[in-house]
C-alpha cells in the first residue's frame, strides 16, 4: 500500500442540514454508482455517496429502470440522487417526486456530463452556456426541493473559449443551492489531460457563502489533501480514482482524521474479497444472479490492475455467470501476493483525448436561449435510459 498521508484536521462538510464528517463525495458515474457500489464504498469509509445520473423525464414518467436506480438500501443515509434535465418544468416535477415521495435527502444537479449523447441535446456540460436556462432550472429545483438541499456539479465550460463556471457558480449561489462542485476540465477535454486545480481556487474566491468542492485527478488520499491545501476548497469529489478501489474512501477518511477502521493491507487476497463482495451486492441489487455477475465483469480490470493475475484468468472472471464460478476462479489466485505498489496506482477508467463537443445547432451563437429549437431541447428529456 502507498504510505498513508499524515492526518489533516478539517472542518466537516456541511450541505444544508447534512453534515459529512469526511469532506468527500462519490461522483456519480453511469453504470457504476448504483446501490451495490455505494454500499461497498460505505463499508470501507466515510463520505457522501451519490447515485448514478437520473434523467428527469424518465423519473416523472416512472420508468422502471429509473425507479430501481433511485431506490436506496436501508443502510444508506443520507440518500443522495443526481438529476439531469434541460427543461425547467420537467426538472421541477422530478424534484417534487423525490421530495413528496421521500426518496432523497440530497439532490445534485448534473451540469458536467461531457458525453456526446447528452451535450448534443443541450444537456450536461453544454447547458450552463445558456445562462438564463441554467438559472431557471436551478431556481425552480431549489424551490421545489424545499428543505432538501440541492447542489450543482459542473465543468469549467464547453471549451477554453466558452468558459462558464464562474458565472454559473454565482448564479447557483444566488439561487440558493447548498454547494457547487467543479470538475476542473472543459467538456472538450472530456477526461483527458490534467485537471486545472487553479480553476477550483478561482471558483472558491468567486463563490463565498456556500461550500465549493473540487473534482479531477484524485487518485489517492494524498491528492485530496493536496487539492484542498492548494485550492482552499471545502471538500473533494472522487470519481475514476475509486474504480476497483472502494477502500479509497477509508484512506480518504483517515487522511482527514476521521475514523474509518484500521489501515488495510491490499494484498491480492484482500482485493479478491472486495471483488467478491461487490459481485454479491450486485446480485442483491439486481435480484438476479446472472445479471449481477454480468455487471461485475466491467470491474475486473480495475480491481486487479497491477496484480499478478494472468490474462486467461482475467478473461474467465470477465465471463463468469455465477457467484460459485467467481469463487472457483478467485481460489486460483495467489491470495498472499503483496500489494504491487505503483503498478496498482494512478489513473484508471476512461481518459480518451480532447474532442470537439457535440452541441445543438447554433448553440454557441448566443448565451440567450432565444432562437434555440425548443423541440430539440425537449428531446433531451425523452431519454428513458435511467442515466
Amino acid at each position: 500500500m502507498p504510505s498513508s498521508p499524515s492526518a489533516t484536521s478539517v472542518v466537516p462538510l456541511r450541505i444544508g442540514p447534512i453534515t459529512v464528517d469526511a469532506p468527500v463525495v462519490l461522483a456519480p458515474m453511469a453504470g457504476i454508482t448504483n446501490t451495490a457500489f455505494r454500499r461497498l464504498c460505505r463499508e470501507y469509509g466515510a463520505g457522501l455517496y451519490v447515485s448514478e445520473m437520473i434523467t428527469s423525464r424518465a423519473l416523472v414518467e416512472r420508468n422502471e429502470t429509473t425507479m430501481r436506480l433511485i431506490t436506496h438500501h436501508e443502510s444508506e443515509t443520507p440518500r443522495s440522487i443526481q438529476l439531469y434535465g434541460v427543461d425547467p418544468a420537467t426538472v421541477e416535477a422530478a424534484v417534487r417526486v423525490l421530495v413528496e415521495e421521500d426518496r432523497a435527502d440530497h439532490i445534485d444537479m448534473n451540469f458536467g456530463c461531457p458525453v456526446p449523447k447528452v451535450t448534443r441535446k443541450g444537456g450536461g456540460a453544454a447547458l450552463p452556456w445558456k445562462l438564463g436556462l441554467f438559472r431557471d432550472i436551478v431556481t425552480r429545483a431549489v424551490a421545489a426541493a424545499g428543505p432538501i438541499p440541492v447542489t450543482v456539479k459542473m465543468r469549467k465550460g464547453i471549451d477554453d473559449d466558452h468558459l462558464t463556471y464562474l458565472e454559473a457558480g454565482r448564479i447557483a449561489e444566488d439561487a440558493g443551492v447548498s454547494a457547487v462542485a467543479l470538475h476542473a476540465r472543459t467538456a472538450a477535454q472530456f477526461y483527458s489531460g490534467e485537471a486545472d486545480w487553479e480553476a477550483i481556487a478561482r471558483l472558491k474566491e468567486h463563490v463565498s457563502s456556500i461550500p465549493v468542492l473540487g473534482n479531477g485527478d484524485i487518485w489517492a488520499a494524498e491528492d485530496a489533501t493536496r487539492m484542498m491545501a492548494e485550492t482552499g476548497c471545502d471538500g473533494v469529489v472522487v470519481g475514476r480514482g475509486c474504480l476497483g478501489r472502494p477502500w479509497l474512501f477509508g484512506e480518504l477518511a483517515r487522511a482527514f482524521d476521521v475514523d474509518a477502521g484500521p489501515i488495510v493491507d491490499a494484498n491480492l487476497g484482500f482485493v479478491a474479497r472486495a471483488f467478491r463482495r461487490h459481485a454479491e451486492l450486485l446480485v442483491d441489487f439486481f435480484e438476479d444472479e446472472g445479471r449481477g455477475c454480468r455487471d461485475i465483469r466491467k470491474h475486473v480490470a480495475w480491481y486487479f490492475k497491477g496484480y499478478p493475475v494472468g490474462g486467461d484468468l482475467r478473461a474467465r472472471l470477465a465471463t463468469a455467470s455465477s457467484i460459485a464460478e467467481i469463487d472457483e476462479l478467485l481460489a486460483e489466485l495467489d491470495l498472499e501476493a503483496p500489494y504491487p505498489g505503483t503498478a496498482a496506482e494512478g489513473q484508471r477508467g476512461r481518459a480518451g483525448s480532447p474532442k470537439r463537443p457535440a452541441l445543438p445547432d447554433r448553440w454557441l451563437d448566443s448565451q440567450d436561449i432565444d432562437g434555440v429549437d425548443s423541440c430539440a431541447l425537449a428531446d433531451a428529456e425523452l431519454d428513458h435510459s435511467g442515466g
